[in-house]
């Protein structure tokens, strides 16, 4: 239920359950969780790290996974802050910080404004119509952040098919399992490679400054997540952002007529699209009470982030794109000690890339075939989208 949806948003069964606030729903994982999905109740939950844990189950714990040890589950969460809770998850998250704030930011911007213009001049070398996927939304920042892991970018169909399957939740369990071995090797070469030499890029970074305080096996568990998060999220919503413009001509002309506001844009489209629906499922460490609902101990609690993003009491007319109101404070970054670190790298990714293609291509339309969503996987997107100009 909190994967389904409707075109950019919610499926209305999932938006006509925010009146309970807390329902019983099924999962991927054979088991049932409650689903929390008002704003207020979500922000409560990815509050609290230490009632509401996150639930350690990954690809290799989906019901016809083959059979692991301990030892070898524990080697596949390792580094994977999607898969650490306090103080695992503090200490390797304090070590990564640094190399996402601002101001790191802010030193990437003319070498992603580039990657940008050099995608925009080969697309108008070869002419319209094109694949907007192929041409641009994913291309971009898979170069972005092979440049900054220090990942050769020719290996990038590898790992673009590995996790493309990965978070498709129709991929069968013992599938899911070996891309995520296969993953986790081909990084592994990478961190023994840093570790010999260590270059400037962040994983030579992590090894040469915190090599005594971050394991092998963590280091590819931070390099994969980052690998795997820093394109499929960005990608995704350079290429719903993109349609969800041409299909709102109004808020496409806005744009173009107020470009200053690109940041406010920016946070508008992140809430109305909130492509990752539902972050990492928690589990309850004690008996916990939500939105008046008793939750006993050992129960998983979803959190419906589309829904949230989309409540009235969060804002009004929230089913309403409206680039000029636009500001942080959605759930599209999740929220607490597990908001995203790389908030900051897709936010001036999508500030740099969103404009320049307006700018360059002021006829741009969509083309046949139509766009093809995917609401199957993790992180929701398109699978398809064609442009002309």
């Amino acid at each position: 239920m909190y994967m389904r949806r409707d075109g950019f948003g919610p499926a209305p069964e999932l938006s006509a359950l925010r009146a309970e606030r807390v329902s019983r729903v099924s999962t991927p994982f054979g088991v049932d969780a409650w689903m929390v999905t008002r704003y207020a109740d979500i922000r409560e939950v990815l509050s609290d790290a230490e009632r509401f844990p996150i639930a350690i189950r990954g690809l290799a714990q989906l019901p016809g996974a083959p059979e692991m040890t301990e030892e070898q589950h524990a080697r596949l969460r390792a580094g994977n802050l999607l898969q650490m809770n306090p103080p695992d998850h503090t200490r390797v998250r304090r070590l990564l910080a640094p190399e996402f704030t601002l101001r790191r930011m802010r030193r990437l911007e003319p070498r992603v404004a580039r990657i940008v213009a050099d995608h925009l001049d080969a697309m108008e070398a070869a002419g319209s119509p094109a694949d907007f996927i192929r041409s641009f939304a994913l291309p971009i920042p898979s170069l972005v952040i092979c440049e900054l892991l220090g990942v050769p970018y020719e290996d990038r169909e590898g790992f673009q098919r590995r996790t493309s399957r990965m978070i498709d939740m129709l991929t069968p369990p013992e599938e899911a399992v070996a891309l995520q071995l296969e993953s986790r090797a081909y990084m592994a070469e990478l961190v023994a490679r840093e570790q010999a030499d260590p270059g400037d890029d962040l994983i030579g970074t992590l090894v040469r400054e915190h090599g005594d305080e971050l394991t092998a096996d963590e280091l590819v568990g931070v390099g994969g997540l980052l690998l795997l998060a820093g394109h499929e999220t960005t990608s995704n919503m350079l290429a719903l952002g993109t349609l969800a413009l041409l299909r709102h001509p109004e808020q496409l002309e806005f744009l173009r007529k107020e470009p200053s506001r690109i940041d406010a844009a920016i946070e508008e489209l992140l809430r109305w699209l909130s492509i990752v629906h539902s972050g990492t499922l928690k589990l309850t460490s004690t008996e916990v009470e939500i939105a008046g609902q008793r939750i006993g101990p050992g129960e998983l609690v979803v959190c419906a982030l589309p829904a949230g993003n989309r409540d009235p009491e969060l804002i009004d007319d929230p089913d309403r794109m409206d680039l000029s109101r636009g500001e942080p404070g959605h759930l599209a970054f999740g929220h607490g000690v597990h908001h995203c670190l790389g908030a900051p790298l897709a936010r001036m990714e999508m500030r740099i890339a969103l404009p320049a293609l307006l700018e360059r291509f002021p006829g741009l339309r969509e083309a046949e075939p139509a766009p093809g969503f995917r609401p199957q996987a993790i992180v929701y997107g398109l699978t398809s989208m064609h442009v002309a100009w």
